[in-house]
């Protein structure tokens, strides 16, 4: 697993299973997998989870090419789940020629299945056509109402989305609520802004402001990062005051999902649009080098990825806001027209 949250997530299933205690360290990184082992001794059974975020190019402590390739050569048998509209990086982006290699091999081995059903949201078929149809075909559709079932609300202010998402976060059966966001807004853990009066970088949204991810962890006492030591972002208290991204919530549930689009995501003559000179996700924007030499981005593919990621962190519902105003009127319109099942 590619992912530093889910990471943490597994550990804390293969030990409650007592698999760490039999087995020893069965959950790893996939650079650190592939150091620690060789074609000539190979595992069992690897299993990838998320393996759209594996490495298709080498990036300092890993020097190979293909990560999902080195992984497979040091198994017997590999079990890959694969979604490629959760790419979220030039250095995870597959070369289609590559991609259908690999479907071609599965097939052939009659190992290909297409899971078409989406389990981690409580959902009606209509309510995720609408998802659907924001995130993939950039069309803006009435939003569905279901009474007692999956919920989306729009707000005008951010202020408003906050204050629900604590309201939820409040309630014992709802309490993995967050507020996240696409990566608009500066931030880098090693540099922190010298022009300005402020401790933490942070989402600014006209006068509401909020720190990102990991920001709040800093200033607990030793006892406080004691109790947290091992749990995934969402679940430590501290981070209902925080705004989550992709880095931080991908691969992980919430009962409820506070999006911010940020100026990224537009809405223009009827269409939604992905405006990379809007984000600040270098790893999204800056070009890629294909295996032909040449050089491309793909920074609208890699914003349209991150924002349905964002969208389907809610089990139970999804509360949004936009930055952008043409759309934040069109989805508040979009609500106001919804459409009752």
């Amino acid at each position: 697993m590619n992912h530093d949250e889910q990471i943490t997530v597994y550990e804390q299933i293969a030990e409650k299973l007592g698999l760490t205690e039999k087995y020893g360290n069965i959950i790893s990184k996939p650079t650190t997998f592939i150091n620690n082992h060789s074609a000539d001794d190979p595992v069992d059974v690897a299993f990838i989870d998320e393996a759209h975020l594996l490495l298709t190019q080498g990036k300092q402590s890993y020097r190979g090419e293909n990560q999902l390739k080195d992984i497979i050569d040091r198994a017997r048998v590999t079990v890959v789940m694969f979604d490629e509209n959760q790419i979220l990086t030039t250095e995870q982006f597959w070369e289609a020629q590559t991609l259908e290699r690999y479907r071609k091999q599965a097939k052939m081995a009659h190992n290909y299945m297409v899971l078409d059903k989406q389990l981690r949201m409580q959902v009606d078929a209509k309510t995720m056509d609408w998802i659907d149809s924001f995130t993939k075909k950039q069309v803006l559709k009435k939003i569905p109402n279901t009474p007692g079932g999956y919920s989306i609300l729009v707000f005008d202010k951010p202020e408003l989305l906050d204050l629900e998402i604590k309201k939820r976060a409040s309630e014992n059966d709802s309490a993995l609520s967050r507020v996240i966001a696409t990566y608009d807004w500066e931030y880098s853990k090693n540099h922190k802004p010298e022009d300005r009066m402020m401790k933490y970088w942070e989402v600014f949204i006209g006068k509401w402001h909020k720190p990102w991810n990991r920001e709040l962890e800093t200033g607990l006492s030793r006892k406080e990062k004691q109790s947290i030591k091992g749990l995934a972002w969402a679940e430590q208290p501290q981070t209902i005051n925080e705004v989550g991204s992709t880095f931080t919530i991908q691969g992980f549930d919430l009962n409820y999902a506070g999006v911010i689009l940020g100026p990224s995501v537009k809405y223009r003559n009827g269409k939604i649009v992905f405006d990379p000179s809007a984000s600040h996700n270098e790893k999204a924007v800056r070009n890629r080098t294909l295996s032909d030499g040449t050089k491309q981005k793909f920074g609208e593919t890699l914003i349209q990825h991150e924002v349905r990621v964002l969208m389907t962190r809610g089990v139970n519902g999804m509360y949004i806001y936009a930055c952008d105003p043409e759309l934040r009127a069109a989805l508040l319109s979009a609500a106001k027209e919804e459409e009752y099942l």
